[in-house]
């Protein structure tokens, strides 16, 4: 039988826990700080120049294929895609900013926010070629996650993407969130049919993630070179 279950006394039937808890909080636009990026309110303003640069280069097509929007023809249309997503509670976008540089080079929102069924998604993720697939890409996933469960009192944290999109599959994966099936023609995306992969972490889970989370990015996890000595995945002893 899926999920905890208790038998309802009346009926002698399967009926799931009380939960005795309040809403969970709405997030906000407030900054999350690592020790690589900076989770900040998108700014157009101050994030435009580089996410436009570092998304529209060379291998454009790629980084937007599976996305809704994008790539955009030029800086104007992409500043007011910017404008637009600043404006919005939901889904409510950041911009992950490198420490180093102080340049944004990702983006991502929490979205389809549901604080009375404590259910929250990340989503409208991308990423510069200078910060994807690195440490500070998956410091920032951790930083939201962490904020999610910790913070806010959610107990669902979601992830879906096009089912065609192996990256993020894998991605989904390697950052602890469970597959939990496809949703069929979920979508028209682009004028293309969209199926759609759906993942999920749930709060109990949360503490072993945070471990995983927080012994794969500490500076002794990795080498001179700066190569991984345990991958995420690794189980905790």
């Amino acid at each position: 039988m899926p999920g905890d279950s208790i038998t309802d006394p009346a009926s002698g039937l399967p009926i799931g826990p009380l939960v005795n808890a309040p809403p969970a909080r709405r997030p906000e636009r407030i900054v999350l700080r690592g020790r690589l990026v900076t989770i900040a309110p998108l700014d157009p303003a101050k994030h435009a120049e580089s996410l436009f640069s570092g998304t529209h280069g060379p291998d454009k097509e790629n980084i937007w294929l599976y996305l809704g929007d994008g790539p955009f023809a030029d800086r104007g249309a992409f500043r007011a895609y910017l404008e637009k997503r600043a404006k919005s509670d939901d889904p409510l976008s950041f911009a992950i900013v490198q420490n180093a540089s102080g340049k944004a080079l990702g983006h991502a929102a929490y979205m389809r926010i549901t604080p009375e069924h404590r259910v929250i998604e990340v989503g409208n993720i991308f990423y510069t070629p200078a910060i994807a697939r690195s440490t500070g890409a998956t410091e920032a996933m951790y930083l939201m996650a962490r904020h999610v469960f910790e913070d806010l009192g959610y107990r669902r944290y979601e992830w879906k993407c096009n089912a065609l999109n192996e990256p993020s599959r894998r991605a989904a994966l390697r950052l602890g969130f469970s597959f939990e099936g496809v949703f069929r023609r979920h979508m028209i995306q682009k004028g293309r049919s969209r199926d759609t992969a759906w993942y999920a972490m749930v709060d109990d889970a949360w503490p072993q993630h945070r471990a995983r989370f927080e012994r794969w990015l500490a500076p002794e996890n990795f080498d001179e070179s700066g190569r991984q000595r345990l991958p995420l995945s690794s189980p905790m002893h």
